[in-house]
This record gives structure tokens, sequence and C-alpha cells, in this order.
């Protein structure tokens, strides 16, 4: 999409949003099904069918999804769609973005193992691979942007609170 091409698509939204503030806070949501025995969690996604299991590292047969892997992957989405939206805005020349998200985990957390142990990520990596003729500022100032604007980047560095409720 073109820059005016989008501009087009999101002045009328953003126009809205602006006259409404109220109107811009939309509400999302996934839902999965537990498959008990199975250790396994299948969510119904617009463009498909998504099974989540355990890890290898946690006794998972290594051909479900992992949990983990499913947020890398939303990061590298939100981070690529993000790096497209700003570099047409930026009007900026790029041949091709590669992005891989690395996290590290201590298994013995989730696992009971070591009570000492985190559960959970401790360290989130993105990285960037560019091919581009533009300068290097431009570049930098690009990346800069699409952490500042990626959703799921921002979720993660915040630490957003999460609540749970149950229902009966």
């Amino acid at each position: 999409m073109k820059l005016e091409e989008l501009k087009a698509v999101q002045a009328p939204i953003k126009d809205a949003y602006r006259a409404d503030p109220a109107s811009a806070i939309v509400r999302m949501s996934s839902t999965g099904n537990v498959r008990l025995g199975d250790q396994q969690c299948v969510i119904e996604a617009p463009n498909g069918t998504l099974i989540a299991g355990l890890h290898r590292a946690a006794g998972g047969n290594g051909k479900d999804a992992c949990s983990v892997e499913v947020l890398l992957d939303a990061l590298v989405a939100c981070a690529g769609v993000t790096f497209s939206a700003v570099a047409t805005n930026m009007e900026l020349n790029v041949e091709s973005c590669q992005i891989r998200a690395y996290a590290t985990m201590d298994f013995r957390g989730t696992l009971g193992v070591d009570r000492s142990a985190p559960v959970g990520l401790t360290s989130v990596e993105l990285e960037f691979t560019i091919k581009s003729t533009e300068p290097g500022e431009s570049i930098d100032k690009l990346v800069s942007l699409t952490e500042r604007y990626c959703v799921i980047y921002q979720t993660l560095k915040a630490g957003t609170p999460v609540q749970t409720r149950v229902i009966r």
C-alpha cells in the first residue's frame, strides 16, 4: 500500500478517534478450548486452528505450537506490520526486512524443579535484518518508531498487568 492509500484509509479513522476518544478503545479476545489429558489448547483463529502444547523442554512432542513461540510470533508479526506502516509513512525505500525474535527461559521454574528459578521469560530480543539504500540514521529512526508504535513490543516492555477471572 502506498502512502496516499494508507493515509486515505487511516485519515477518517484518526478523525473519528479525535472526535470521540472512547471509540478508539477496542476490546479484543481469543478463545481456547483445553484438551484435558493432552496438555493442549485449541484456538480457533480467523486464519485457522492453532494447537498449542508443551515445549519439548517441558515434555512436549514438538509438534504443537509452544505458547512462548506463539508470543514471539505475535511480536514479530506486530513489529513487521508496524515497520511496514512506518516505512510507508516515512517514504523510505526498503528492499527487504526480516525480523526475528528470541526469548530465554529457565524451564526449572515452570516445571517446579527449583522455586528460586523464575517462571516465565527472562529476556526477549528483537532483531531486524534490513536491506536498504537509505542512510543509517533513517533506518535507525524507522526501527525506533517501530518499537514505539508496536503494540506487542510496548506491552511486553511495560509489563502490562494481567487479571484472572473464574466463571463457574
